[in-house]
């Protein structure tokens, strides 16, 4: 098993038994056991202030609608979590419910808004930088066309300047963000920790997950909004409006990797785009 260096060093000041690692891409994260307690230790492998803020979160949530945070070492850029168990990701309702699964998100929704706002989370007007920076960049319209960025951009300032409450969002809730648990239902893992109105965490939600062959991620997405704008108390315009902005951002974040978006980003993009208010 990989270790990385600073995770290597954790186990003995946690008192941690490492499992093999989960298959991700973007931090080292492994299951653990400490004084026979499951638990998850996540080691960030750059630094760019995202598990500050994701520690800033799920401390403000203090286990509700959320895994606990049990210890926090930020300058060794690692947190040590509750392992959600039995840690069944809500995607698998999507291919026989999708409605359940979008209930599931919104229930989730419903307790992580109701948290006080700490500080050191990301105002979501810093979030819709990206457009400014794709834009900046002429390459990047290979991947995503330079009007449909334009436009977003323009959508997401209309948005904000018509201001709402901001309450404390998770800021890429999709479907395997979200996990079956013992202690409350369904718990969020992985959040960005962001600062903002609550229709905009209903945005990642339409866009996923990966598609099923029999059910392609598009057919769902008008049910999808009259959902989560019913379950959220969202203006359904507004639902349309962040899930586009959202819809476009994911597509900017992937090219600004040097790597094409995904197909379904870009229609559930353009499906949305003649709803724009």
């Amino acid at each position: 098993m990989n270790v990385p260096p600073v995770a290597a060093r954790l186990v003995d000041a946690w008192g941690l038994e490492l499992g093999e690692p989960f298959d991700l891409t973007l931090n080292w994260v492994a299951p653990a056991r400490r004084d026979g307690e499951e638990v998850v230790l996540k080691v960030g492998l750059t630094r760019d202030g995202h598990l500050a803020r994701e520690a800033a979160a799920l401390g403000a949530w203090a286990g509700r609608g959320a895994v606990r945070l049990l210890r926090a070492d930020l300058d060794r850029q690692a947190l040590l979590l509750e392992r959600a168990l039995p840690g069944t990701p809500v995607a698998r309702l999507v291919r026989y419910d999708d409605e359940a699964a979008t209930g599931a998100a919104v229930g989730v929704l419903r307790r992580l808004h109701a948290a006080p706002v700490p500080p050191g989370v990301l105002p979501l007007a810093e979030r819709i930088g990206a457009f400014d920076e794709h834009l900046a960049h002429a390459g990047h319209d290979r991947f995503v066309p330079r009007p449909l960025v334009e436009r977003a951009r323009e959508v997401a300032r209309e948005l904000l300047a018509d201001r709402r409450p901001a309450v404390l969002l998770h800021g890429d809730l999709h479907h395997g963000n979200v996990l079956r648990a013992e202690r409350e239902d369904w718990l969020a893992v992985d959040p960005h920790g962001v600062a903002g109105e609550a229709a905009y965490d209903a945005g990642a939600w339409l866009y996923n997950p990966l598609p099923d062959p029999k059910r392609a991620v598009p057919a769902l997405v008008p049910r999808r909004v009259e959902q989560l704008a019913d379950g959220l108390g969202a203006p359904v315009e507004r639902v349309v409006g962040w899930g586009f902005v959202q819809a476009v951002l994911s597509a900017v974040w992937t090219a600004s990797d040097g790597a094409r978006p995904h197909d379904r980003t870009l229609d559930v993009a353009a499906l949305l785009l003649p709803r724009l208010a």
